[in-house]
């Protein structure tokens, strides 16, 4: 296969990138090569917004022929929160006749080495990143983000996380050395000397079950962490959320092949509506990654029954803030209030439930009761989305009918001290949007820990009244240990509590945030530097990103000659 894009090409063109990247998770100081900002885009071949949104217009009710082998049908059904059929159709394949052209391109793949897999993997995501606005409005129009989330989330943010693990991929494959010559003295005869060859191999096709939320965001670190330590992969969407996945595997081909590779390294798997191929594909023993997001039933099952493959999961966890204390209340109550409201709550990172000592909380405004704290906290979420334009911006949309279920049920769990509230999208009429709702429930009543310990996935929040703020850390302790948690916050002025908060955290492996009342949030983390789960916790068995999300990827293979 003839390369239009030289090894030396994309070398020169990405590796002071690929250092950059090294730096920043050495450093874990702040740093992104991916504008967050829509206007810093349209130069040097990257699309600006009317581009962007011409080109995902033109998308609509087309066919995505990635020219994949084994294609016997085309399948689709996207249908957006904001009530668009997308009528974009995509390959559905004979797994038969595509996993085994997917392997085919393995060996060259491999032999490329760590640095030039790293260096096609930072063109993907720099093509990706150039059609960011396009791809900004299929995420919204897939997830229910409101348009500016879906640009910084599903945009630069996920290319990030994808960067990130391309990162630690090559640090992990570069540790041991190509090659090492060995000799062992033997006293007065000659040493015993061998010649000794180190490759990094991978361990077969990785499968990245995709999420309906976050798309790209939770979809490119697994992506490219396999793809980067020499596995093909194949892209499994969420049937609700093809569309940015299938552009993602559509730039991966076409780089691929430009640089000399097989495109089949990079491949999408569709499917007809109620097909459910995620259980079939998790078993197949060419499969031996997975990475999957989602509920917690289907993580367990693969896990269990996956045994052939390197399971990654985030699964769901029961978010916990605790507030004890703090010196700037309404900071607090301005930063809960947004964490709350960010995209409807449809986070894996949203708080859900806000333990409270029923004495109340001591603050710079003097003493606060449970009563006062919740109310206050409904205020601020009132006034927060008390204007609809803003509101929509912030809300989004719910994203599926089982959201709004949970939302509209959780009324009646408790004392309502929130009520949720229905909002209007001029711009898009069939769009479902709603505001969050806050249930009061009693930390020692047996009938509401059944609400409170279970997740409740979308825009609803407990405020749970406990005896003490021993209580408090030992409910949190409990919590995570026993149902998980991707975020754990904490309001304390008190040094012996906050001390008392990180060991509950750190013994059982869940990261934590403290008196958080700027404009840093508990549920957004940032590539680089913060870590996306721990692994440590049910919430998740792996952590976004770190070293052993990737070094489990590939095996080394070592070759002796003697010398």
């Amino acid at each position: 296969m003839t390369a239009a894009l030289s090894a030396h090409e994309l070398i020169a063109r990405h590796r002071s990138t690929l250092d950059q990247a090294l730096e920043a998770i050495r450093t874990r100081a702040y740093w992104s090569p991916h504008p967050e900002h829509p206007k810093a885009y349209g130069e040097n071949g990257s699309l600006d917004a009317a581009a962007g949104k011409a080109a995902f217009d033109a998308l609509l009710g087309s066919r995505l022929d990635l020219g994949q082998p084994g294609t016997d049908d085309w399948v689709g059904g996207e249908t957006s929160p904001y009530g668009i059929d997308l009528g974009v159709t995509y390959p559905h394949a004979d797994l038969d006749v595509l996993l085994p052209a997917m392997k085919a391109g393995q060996r060259a793949w491999r032999d490329a080495g760590a640095e030039q897999r790293a260096v096609v993997c930072l063109e993907i995501l720099k093509r990706i990143s150039d059609r960011t606005h396009e791809f900004a409005h299929a995420v919204m129009h897939t997830s229910g983000q409101a348009f500016m989330m879906a640009f910084q989330a599903g945009g630069p943010h996920a290319q990030d996380r994808g960067l990130e693990a391309v990162a630690y991929a090559y640090v992990e494959q570069v540790r041991t050395p190509d090659n090492a010559e060995w000799s062992k003295p033997q006293g007065k005869r000659d040493p015993l000397a061998v010649n000794k060859q180190f490759t990094p191999v991978p361990r077969g096709i990785a499968l990245m079950i995709g999420c309906n939320t976050f798309p790209t965001w939770n979809g490119y670190p697994g992506l490219f962490a396999s793809l980067a330590t020499g596995n093909a992969v194949l892209v499994k969407p969420h049937p609700r959320a093809v569309l940015p996945l299938a552009l993602t595997v559509q730039v991966a081909r076409e780089v691929l092949t430009e640089a000399g590779f097989d495109p089949n390294l990079v491949a999408l798997a569709a499917e007809r509506p109620g097909e459910g191929i995620a259980k079939t594909l998790a078993l197949r023993p060419e499969i031996r990654i997975i990475d999957y997001t989602g509920s917690t039933e289907f993580g367990d099952w693969l896990e269990a029954n996956a045994r052939q493959a390197q399971v990654y999961t985030e699964k769901a966890g029961v978010n916990t803030v605790v507030v004890h204390s703090t010196s700037d209340y309404k900071g607090m109550l301005s930063n809960l209030a947004f964490s709350l409201s960010l995209y409807s709550g449809q986070m894996c990172t949203t708080p859900q439930n806000l333990l409270v000592p029923r004495e109340g909380i001591s603050t710079d405004q003097g003493p606060k009761s449970y009563d006062e704290v919740v109310a206050d906290l409904a205020k601020s979420v009132d006034g927060l989305l008390g204007d609809d334009a803003r509101a929509n911006a912030l809300l989004g949309a719910i994203v599926n009918p089982d959201v709004k279920a949970r939302l509209e049920a959780a009324s009646g769990l408790g004392e309502v001290a929130l009520a949720s509230r229905e909002i209007t999208n001029p711009d898009f009429p069939g769009a479902v949007v709603r505001t969050p709702v806050i249930v009061k429930l009693d930390g020692a009543k047996p009938d509401d820990e059944a609400a409170y310990m279970s997740e409740c996935f979308g825009p609803v929040s407990f405020a749970v009244a406990v005896d003490s703020a021993e209580d408090a850390a030992e409910l949190l302790r409990r919590t995570v240990r026993e149902k998980g948690a991707m975020t754990v916050g904490a309001y304390t002025t008190d040094p012996e509590f906050e001390q008392a908060v990180q060991e509950v955290c750190l013994e059982e492996a869940a990261q934590l945030s403290l008196n958080l009342t700027g404009g840093v949030y508990v549920n957004q983390t940032a590539a680089f530097s913060d870590f996306h789960g721990s692994g440590g916790n049910p919430a998740a068995s792996a952590a976004l990103c770190d070293g052993a999300f990737v070094a489990n990827r590939f095996r080394v293979v070592e070759v002796r000659r003697d010398a």
